[in-house]
């Protein structure tokens, strides 16, 4: 059975926070250790779980609207 909207939505919204507070720290200690190609990973990570995050957002919207 697929998943309907509402519940990937759901997932990759978790997904994506956890995806960016990962990244966040990374970065942080990246910057803490003055270790630049950690930080970049980090920060990097961080975008990629804010894009997750903001596209199971969108994914909730349209299935609230169909």
């Amino acid at each position: 059975m697929a998943k309907d909207l509402e519940q990937r939505g759901l997932e990759n919204e978790v997904k994506g926070t956890a995806k960016e507070v990962k990244g966040q720290v990374r970065g942080d200690i990246g910057d803490a250790t003055d270790n630049h190609s950690e930080h970049l990973k980090g920060r990097m990570e961080e975008a990629k779980g804010k894009i997750q995050k903001n596209f199971g957002k969108a994914e909730r919207n349209v299935d609230e609207n169909t």
